[in-house]
């Protein structure tokens, strides 16, 4: 069941969701070679605890950080810990702030120091895709455009579009109704509401789009370890389109 949100509601989204996308922009300043991915997560929640927020994703379900930190062929989910970072790595960051009764969701892939032009091509696809989608987001608009759009763009590239996990709805739970594929036919899928919020996320890897989860539960990696991205903003839909609610700067 899809929970239309209250404009006070998407207020209080709005406020999680900018707290969410500051941590990703001090994250971003602060990942250098040499560090590991739990000093990332600490850094993650000291910012969380400085502005008055939780860690939405620590103890959710279990999983063990504040963030979920996935490194190179790490798709999502990557458990922060001892991973020292290095040269040529890409790492993306996944995370959410807890206030007032709602959830922030947003994520981003960061290069470390200097990438591969594949790695590069990897991210704007990504990120690329992300937008397009946003750009999509209004009333009356299906699922399955935003998911076709998506899938189109980076398959056009030469990219895999994950299938196993998808987008959003997110509000008073982290994860609400509807499903938000990456992939999908135009015409298809549930219409956009004013009053909905979604969390749209490309996750998009360099090969095969087949993924498998660790023994550990959590670390969803590429089978044929070919490099991963993921991008992601949660979005509140609007009389005329739509507002980014995880952008810090909106």
């Amino acid at each position: 069941m899809v929970n239309i949100k209250s404009q006070s509601e998407i207020a209080k989204l709005r406020k999680a969701g900018q707290i969410t996308g500051g941590a990703l922009v001090a994250a971003g300043k602060a990942i250098r070679p040499g560090m590991t991915t739990k000093e990332l997560d600490n850094l993650i929640l000291k910012y969380f605890k400085s502005h008055g927020a939780k860690a939405g994703f620590l103890g959710y379900g279990g999983f063990p950080g504040a963030a979920c930190i996935s490194v190179n062929d790490v798709v999502i989910h990557g458990i922060p810990g001892g991973y020292v970072l290095k040269e040529g790595d890409i790492v993306s960051v996944d995370t959410g702030a807890y206030i007032d009764g709602v959830y922030g969701d947003s994520a981003k892939t960061f290069a470390v120091g200097e990438i591969s032009d594949e790695a590069k091509a990897l991210m704007k696809s990504t990120e690329d895709s992300l937008y397009l989608a946003i750009s999509m987001v209004k009333p009356g608009v299906r699922l399955g455009d935003i998911g076709a759009a998506i899938q189109k763009h980076n398959e056009d590239n030469g990219f895999g579009v994950v299938r196993e996990f998808v987008g959003h709805g997110v509000g008073h739970d982290l994860h609400e109704d509807p499903e938000v594929p990456n992939f999908g036919k135009p015409g298809h899928g549930l219409r956009l509401r004013e009053g909905m919020v979604i969390a749209i996320e490309p996750m998009i890897t360099a090969g095969d789009h087949a993924v498998k989860v660790l023994d550990d539960g959590w670390t969803t990696v590429t089978k044929d370890h070919s490099l991963a991205a993921h991008f992601e903003h949660t979005i509140a839909v609007t009389a005329t389109g739509c507002m980014i609610l995880s952008d810090p700067n909106s």
